[in-house]
Parts: structure tokens; sequence; C-alpha cells
């Protein structure tokens, strides 16, 4: 059996540090807690759970705490966590199975962060992060915001799936203050950082400036190419916003040059068509998605949405606009087993009972 250090970095995290130290609690074998400056009474209930807690001056480097947690760790494994993260009970089983499991060859376990979910649970918004990994195995991470560890070695892929549960409101101007910072720094942004940073400014309603930074990204040859895709995705967003519509196709279309369709980019073209009452051009683009593969263990931001439920309902509203009544029930149908309590799904129901007396016989060729 492996045994697991929990590492955590914490500030002003009293509303939800003992939420997630009991989700955690009997998973792991030492809780590492650095706090960085808290306030409240965090470390507190912190001191509730483990002795471990260190001081940590913050400098605005989310990868200098980080790492300096990981030093503290001694156990054959870290397990990171942040104060509103959560494992759920199906988690917690699941992990101490894998220490049961788990080969000591093994240097990384990437599980899945979800960070949005249904009304039943289910995830709606979700990536696969590096979230165990091998002590002593020479693991670091890097950049001051939205730090990451590349996975390396041997990698192997877990369904035990970490909650993301954010209780308190973000400071929403941080990151991009720390870019901003970086920049009168004269730092020299890696691929990863540009796209983040003009991620914040898109975030932040900046539409030019954001462009320019991810242009600026999309030159840099070693840019990963999921960011390249979303990057593509982003810039039609902002051309979007400020006015420039049919530039936004193009940059949509662009993404096809770095791999092929998504289907968030397909739902994407879907929606600019109908928008358009171009109805049968975003038809393809919606029936496209549902067909796409998913590239989630690729590490890229799953849209849960875009696989089944949001091609299905939009293709039951265009095809209803012309005139295809019963194949848009039929979609209609397919996404209700995508979404059983969505309430537009029970209105086109009844709408295509009332006028159209579909309903009786529910086999579709969808």
């Amino acid at each position: 059996m492996i045994t697991i250090s929990l590492c955590m970095i914490v500030k002003n995290e009293e509303a939800t540090l003992a939420r997630c130290l009991e989700s955690a609690g009997g998973a792991v074998d030492e809780i590492i807690v650095a706090d960085t400056g808290s306030e409240d009474k965090t470390k507190e209930i912190a001191g509730k759970f483990t002795d471990k807690i260190y001081d940590f001056l913050w400098e605005d480097d989310f990868s200098a705490a980080r790492n300096f947690s990981f030093s503290k760790a001694g156990m054959d494994y870290i397990l990171w966590l942040d104060a509103d993260d959560v494992l759920s009970e199906e988690s917690k089983r699941k992990l101490l199975e894998l220490k049961n499991s788990l080969s000591k060859e093994v240097d990384v376990v990437m599980m899945p962060y979800v960070t949005g979910v249904n009304p039943d649970g289910s995830p709606s918004f979700f990536y696969y992060r590096e979230r165990i990994l091998k002590n002593h195995g020479g693991f670091r991470w890097e950049g001051r915001v939205h730090e990451v560890i590349a996975p390396r070695g041997k990698i192997v892929y877990e369904e035990i799936p970490v909650y993301h549960r954010r209780e308190n409101k973000p400071d929403s101007d941080r990151n991009l203050r720390i870019y901003e910072k970086m920049l009168l720094q004269k730092a020299e942004f890696e691929p990863r950082e540009q796209f983040y940073y003009a991620r914040e400014l898109f975030y932040h309603e900046k539409y030019e400036e954001a462009q320019e930074a991810f242009r600026k990204f999309l030159d840099k040859k070693e840019g990963w190419v999921e960011n390249k895709i979303d990057a593509s995705r982003l810039i039609a967003l902002c051309q979007e916003r400020t006015g420039r519509k049919k530039e936004a196709f193009n940059s949509l279309l662009s993404s096809f040059l770095y791999d092929v369709p998504r289907a968030e980019i397909c739902c994407e073209l879907g929606r600019l068509f109908m928008e358009e009452h171009l109805y049968k051009q975003a038809i393809f683009w919606y029936e496209q998605a549902l067909l796409v593969e998913r590239k989630e263990k690729e590490g890229a931001f799953v849209e849960e949405d875009c696989y089944g439920f949001l091609p299905c309902i939009q293709l039951c509203v265009c095809y209803d606009r012309i005139g295809e009544h019963w194949k848009a029930y039929a979609y209609n149908e397919k996404a209700i087993t995508y979404k059983p309590w969505d309430t537009a799904c029970q209105y086109n129901r009844q709408y295509f009972s009332e006028k159209w007396n579909f309903g009786k016989n529910k086999n579709s060729d969808c």
C-alpha cells in the first residue's frame, strides 16, 4: 500500500477548509497546510486536523507556495487540493482502493477536476489534472498564476473526481494584477502564461487587448494544441462582442488548423449560423458536434453539454424552424435522455404533443 501526503496552500478559508479536510480524512496519511497570511480562523480550523501547519510569506506566486508545501511532505505520494475542493464519498472510497492497488512505478495520477455540475450531480464541466504525484520525483510547480506540473514518467488516469465547490466570492482581479506586475517586471511569458494572461483580459472584457494577447500566444510554436483551439474560440467571442461577427466565423474555422474539430467549436459555429437564421448550416455543425470524439484525457476543458444535450436541443429548434417537425421532436426526446429535468425539453414535448400530436410513439431515428 502506498502512503499519501495531502498538501494545501490556504488563506482566509474558514468557510470551506473543514469541509475539504473532512472529505479527505481517512484517505490520506498526513496533512500539510501552508498558510499564506490568513486573518480569520483558517489556522485554527486546520489545527483540528493536523499539527503540520506552516506559515509562508505570500509573494504573488502560487507555484512558490505549492512547492513549499510539497517540500514538507513525507509520504510516498502527494495529493494536492484547494480549500474549496471536495472528495465525494465515492471518490474517497476509490482513493482508498487506489492506495491498495497503485504500483510504485507510477509517477503521476491524473484525475477529473469537476468545476460545474448539473442538478443531478453529474459533471457539466471538467478537465483532468495532475492530482497525485510521486514524492521526491523532482516534480515542481511552474507559473505564478494557473500553476501546473508537467506530467511525465509513468502516467495513469483514474476516475476519481475532485469537485470544486466555491463558497467565497473570489478576488476576480487578483490573477490579472499578478500578470500585469510580471509585465512591469519585464517578464517573458511562457506560452501557457501568455494564453492565461489573454484569458484574464477576456474575462475582464478587455476584448481588443485580449485578441492581441491571444494572437501573440498563437504565434508561439510551443503552445499546447488544446489552448490554441480554445484561443481561436475566445478570439471569435471577442470579435462577436465587438461587432465583428463575420470575423468570428473565420476564427472558429481557424481552430481546424490545429486538430480535428472539437464539439465546443462545432456548437459555437452552429450558434452563430442559428442566430443568422441559417438553419441548415446550423444543423450541419450541430450534427457534427454529436459525432466528435472527446479529448478529455488530453487535458482539454470539456463542456459536457456540447457532446450531447446542447446539439440535440438546438437541432430540435432548427428542424422545427425548417418544418421538419418529426426530426425536431426526435431530437428533443434525445435531449431529454441527457437532462430529464430540463424545463425547455418538457415545454418542447408539450408543444409537439399539442400541435403535432407527437408523443404516442417515441421511437425515433436520431
